[in-house]
């Protein structure tokens, strides 16, 4: 299989992948930086393209897609 084959991909995310192409483009990134950027995205959410087997899933990590910022700012100091 060649470097850059995408046929390993399931149909969903090679989905996700034109969603995201996409979105970068409209924020004005070229196309083949888009395409890049896209497939980097659904290979760190996914881990790749198919696998099979019993006991390969992964635990997700979506930190990628959807970030919550618990921290707040500020100084913590006495109230007077």
């Amino acid at each position: 299989m060649p470097r850059g084959d995408k046929s390993s991909y399931t149909d969903k995310q090679k989905r996700q992948a034109e969603h995201i192409e996409d979105s970068y483009e409209d924020r004005g990134v070229s196309k083949k930086q888009a395409e890049r950027r896209a497939w980097a995205t659904v290979n760190k959410e996914s881990g790749g393209g198919k696998k099979s087997g019993s006991g390969r899933k992964k635990a997700a990590s979506k930190s990628t897609a959807k970030k919550s910022s618990s921290k707040k700012s500020g100084k913590k100091g006495s109230r007077k």
